[in-house]
């Protein structure tokens, strides 16, 4: 048997912990008769599982008569792309033949003799999205890892007017807290602000416990000391899986903990540590040295005040890296990134905050 356990980006492993909840909501919501929403955004920290719930979604959605799925590269012209790939879905080709749309300035099928050409790629999805809703067909279009460029600026302002158009179109997407909060923040996207955001939390501990002891026919114990070592990040849920696979007839869980932080660092910890201000790094370390640490010892050492540390506080839970649940408190929530953390040498840019 292969190793059911993956350390690639973005590929649905063969042994994941489902998101019920969170899929459920999403479906609920699309395949309503009447949706309330028709985006969805699905943000968190790498490795947070982002891709395989996006993933997950649309492929329950697939398998619906109804629904067409399409996936969008943001780095291309999105508008094009999208009008192409409608457009060899043989099924909406006949459609789009039938009622002789003339789109062959864009490289899409063949002109008409009594038809005008269609000059405008808005205007080229519009007809195809208004065909698509007379055969009672939705559309769904997912975007992972979305940036704020030009592209993905261009794509929303359209995808805005169809939906004041009430077009059958619905968009599921990922994207890390920064880059959704960028976006959100164009003056012409406001409409985001009221889509729905999923924020990926840690896994659920019965469940990493129960894949753990199952596939590797683990005591309890043994189980729950491997659980205890992911604190339910997805990544290093695969990683450490992977790694016990690989190692399981010649090692034990401690043997293979030095390579156990080795990937979490290369594949995640330094990205992470690269984009972190220096005042979110100060803070960070701080919280690595003293473990859960009082909010206001942190503050009294670093010299903030309580409002300008509340922005530096709130930003680091958004990005999914401390956990503010207990009152007072703050604690890492990624597993041994305070022994990374403590691992950095490095020299303070600016003693003064």
């Amino acid at each position: 048997m292969n190793n059911p356990f993956t350390i690639s980006f973005g590929k649905r492993p063969e042994q994941f912990i489902s998101r019920i909840t969170q899929t459920n909501d999403v479906l609920d919501t699309f395949t309503a008769d009447v949706p309330s929403n028709q985006v969805y955004m699905i943000t968190g920290v790498r490795g947070s599982g982002k891709t395989v719930l996006m993933t997950s979604i649309a492929s329950q959605l697939e398998t619906k008569d109804e629904w067409i799925t399409i996936e969008l590269n943001p780095a291309r012209d999105m508008l094009e792309s999208l009008a192409a790939k409608l457009y060899s879905i043989p099924f909406l080709h006949q459609l789009f033949v039938k009622a002789e749309l003339d789109f062959s300035l864009f490289g899409l099928g063949v002109k008409f003799e009594n038809a005008t050409p269609v000059t405008d790629i808005e205007t080229v999805l519009e007809k195809m999205l208004e065909r698509i809703k007379k055969a009672k067909r939705r559309l769904l279009i997912t975007i992972d890892e979305v940036t704020s460029n030009q592209q993905i600026k261009v794509f929303m302002g359209s995808f805005q007017i169809f939906l004041r158009q009430e077009q059958p179109i619905f968009l599921l997407m990922t994207g890390l807290y920064e880059n959704i909060y960028d976006l959100q923040n164009e003056k012409s996207l406001t409409f985001l602000y009221r889509a729905p955001k999923i924020v990926m939390e840690p896994l659920n501990y019965s469940g990493v416990k129960s894949h753990y002891r199952k596939i590797f026919d683990l005591t309890d114990e043994e189980a729950d000391e491997m659980t205890k070592l992911t604190k339910g990040y997805p990544f290093a849920f695969q990683v450490l899986g992977y790694l016990y696979w690989e190692h399981k007839d010649n090692g034990t869980l401690g043997d293979i903990l030095p390579e156990y932080d080795q990937y979490l660092e290369e594949y995640v910890y330094e990205k992470i540590w690269s984009e972190l201000s220096e005042t979110d790094r100060r803070i960070v370390h701080e919280i690595a040295i003293a473990g859960t640490v009082r909010i206001k010892e942190i503050r009294e050492s670093l010299g903030m005040s309580s409002s300008k540390f509340s922005v530096y506080r709130d930003r680091l839970k958004r990005r999914g890296i401390v956990d503010t649940r207990q009152y007072g408190y703050l604690s890492l929530v990624l597993p041994r990134f305070d022994e990374f953390v403590k691992g950095r040498d490095y020299l303070w840019a600016d003693d003064n905050i």
